[in-house]
């Protein structure tokens, strides 16, 4: 006999990226409900703080405001009548807290007010738990980049050995873009905005139920929750949700960065890096997977197909409009479940990074010394001319390569040479530039 399946229970199966992840907890459906609760008891609190609703109303909804109290599953279902979840719950909220104060729910309010303010309350709340981790990470990377200043390692660019660098300098980078990410997370948090415009955005209800400036509920609306106060509903206008949107892809391409090239370096051919703790195989015993990286790099695919969705809404038309708001709320949670999971996976794969100096060194000779072939151009012009150091080199080049001969060895033989002292010139990693400069420079920032 099959058991009977759990009603609609979405445990994050096919989602190991944000499964567990405080992020997901952050973005459920009792945290938006939550959020929905905190939206309406915001509003008689705000309007009983200017004397517009008796004390004791705010008291009774927010006592009222209660999770556990309010059935999501049910919501969900009679959402469907009027196409969002605010429409059941303020009926229920409005029985919640009896006829006596049932007139001060949600009252100069419409649904969409309510929505739009929970799904800034929740996104701050993730926030929140992001910039924490991020936190985590760039400190992770700021040692590896400090340990490992001068560690030089072949540069790679488009997928071939180019110029030495430093795995110092590298990590410089990722941390530079996890700064960048926590600039912009923290800039957009800072901004988000309470909404509250009523029916059509003209605060026309507020005026009705005898506020003599519907402007100042507003500001005690947004003071009540810890969001910024609009300069105008933005039923339509929806630069908050752009804003929130970039900076989450942002963040999910900064943090995928550092996990590409991961996976890249932590090849076994390669293995120039290596998780701390790597996932295993079903099949092969032998494996340690570079599963963080994996994850992570997930999320980095996936987050600009959601912030486009977002992107798609700010086409909002009329007052308020019909599709744009609604098509927001599941990608914008799937966008903060998805940055939040790759920022709690960024924290063990940066902390548990294993470096490989040597790896980096070996791979530094596997052109046989031609990885400096550029400095060698340079330093020989002056003494064979420009087209003899470079004719002179090409021949080499080739002779190091079919004969698998150091170039340093051959260009030892060769007449023109003598007395040139190419031991330091041959040396892969006394050509790094600037790289340990740069990193210094880099690790200022704060």
């Amino acid at each position: 006999m099959t058991p009977a399946e759990p009603a609609c229970t979405d445990a994050g199966l096919l989602a190991p990226g944000r499964a567990g992840s405080p992020a997901e907890s952050a973005t459920g459906d009792l945290a938006f409900l939550r959020a929905l609760l905190d939206a309406e008891a915001a509003l008689t609190r705000a309007q009983a703080s200017l004397g517009l609703a008796p004390a004791a109303a705010a008291d009774a909804v927010t006592g009222a405001a209660d999770v556990s109290r309010f059935d999501v599953r049910s919501l969900a279902l009679r959402a469907r009548t009027g196409g969002n979840p605010v429409i059941p719950l303020v009926a229920d909220l409005t029985a919640a807290v009896g006829a006596e104060h049932a007139p001060y729910v949600h009252r100069g309010a419409t649904s969409q007010d309510i929505m739009d303010t929970a799904a800034m309350l929740v996104a701050v709340r993730t926030l929140d738990l992001v910039l924490a981790d991020l936190a985590r990470v760039e400190a992770a990377l700021e040692r590896h980049a400090r340990e490992h200043r001068d560690t030089a390692m072949p540069g790679r660019t488009l997928t071939q050995h180019a110029v030495p660098t430093t795995f110092g300098l590298k990590a410089a980078g990722w941390r530079a873009l996890v700064l960048d990410a926590r600039d912009r997370l923290r800039a957009v948090r800072d901004a988000l905005p309470a909404q509250l415009g009523g029916a059509a955005g003209t605060l026309a209800a507020l005026g009705a139920y005898g506020a003599p400036d519907p402007t100042a509920v507003v500001e005690a609306y947004a003071a009540e929750l810890g969001l910024r106060a609009p300069e105008l509903p933005w039923h339509t206008l929806r630069t908050p949700v752009a804003d929130l949107a970039g900076a989450l892809a942002f963040t999910a391409g900064a943090l995928g960065r550092t996990a590409a090239d991961v996976l890249i370096l932590g090849r076994t051919e390669i293995r120039e890096l290596s998780e701390g703790t790597g996932g295993g195989s079903s099949a092969m015993p032998h494996k340690a997977n570079p599963v963080r990286a994996t994850l992570v790099a997930a999320a980095a695919r996936r987050a600009p197909q959601l912030a486009a969705t977002l992107y798609g809404s700010l086409a909002a038309e009329d007052e308020r409009p019909a599709g744009a708001w609604h098509a927001e709320w599941e990608p914008l949670r799937d966008l903060l479940r998805l940055v939040g999971g790759a920022a709690r996976d960024a924290v063990p794969l940066t902390e548990g990074l294993r470096v490989h100096p040597q790896a980096m060194r070996d791979h530094l000779g596997l052109t046989h010394g031609l990885i400096v072939s550029e400095r060698l151009s340079a330093e020989l012009a002056p003494v064979l001319g420009r087209a003899g150091a470079r004719h002179l080199l090409t021949e080499a080049a080739r002779r190091a390569t079919s004969e698998d001969v150091p170039l340093a060895e051959i260009l030892a033989g060769e007449p023109e040479l003598k007395g040139v002292d190419l031991t330091d010139l041959t040396d892969p990693a006394q050509y790094t530039g600037s790289a340990g400069a740069l990193t210094d420079r880099a690790l200022e920032r704060r």
